[in-house]
């Protein structure tokens, strides 16, 4: 008998969009996060609805707040590098879930702490411990706002690791050994900007 496979827990279809100042400095990343249906059901249990299977904006807010709070511990899962120095994020702003096609997308807009111009700026979303799976929509999955003439995307989707993920058991993830395995499934946003 083979051991049970714990990861990853909760999977997540992500749609991203570097925002850029009218300056042409990055100012943030704006996030779309579209939970898989058995998350999208557990999290709603309990919420009251004015019409049933019907969730609105406000009735989803508490449960947004609880989504933004809790992913704030684990830095948003997005990890940004501007020629080669890590950056540093505020607190989201204009975070809202909506309820679609009998799933959650958690929308999300990270700031830079402070706007950079970098000629390279790499960006990375994954989850260290590899509970969460993320993978980037195959229609748009990044899109650059406002970005400068000649920045040019690449988007690099993570190398499957998935043979060797099921060799692992639970025990690998709790011992710390391979506290930062999910780095091997990230999803690499890099923008060349002249």
């Amino acid at each position: 008998m083979s051991p049970a496979q714990a990861h990853p827990h909760v999977w997540i279809t992500a749609v991203s969009e570097l925002i850029y100042a009218p300056d042409g400095s990055i100012s943030g990343v704006r996030h779309a996060w579209t939970f898989d249906d058995m998350f999208s059901t557990y999290a709603l249990q309990g919420i009251e609805t004015k019409t049933k299977g019907v969730y609105s904006r406000d009735e989803l807010g508490p449960l947004a707040q609880t989504n933004v709070d809790s992913l704030k511990e684990f830095g948003f899962f997005t990890f940004a590098k501007a020629d080669g120095k890590k950056e540093k994020f505020l607190e989201p702003v204009d975070y809202f879930l909506e309820y679609k096609d009998a799933a959650l997308t958690l929308h999300f807009t990270l700031p830079l702490k402070t706007p950079v111009k970098p000629k390279q700026l790499a960006l990375e979303v994954f989850d260290p411990s590899y509970f969460i799976d993320f993978t980037f929509a195959e229609k748009d999955p990044v899109r650059l706002n406002g970005a400068p003439a000649g920045c040019q995307m690449q988007f690099q989707r993570p190398k499957d690791g998935t043979a060797n993920a099921q060799k692992l058991g639970e025990q690998t993830f709790l011992t710390g050994d391979n506290s930062n395995y999910g780095a091997m499934f990230a999803n690499k946003i890099t923008v060349q900007c002249p």
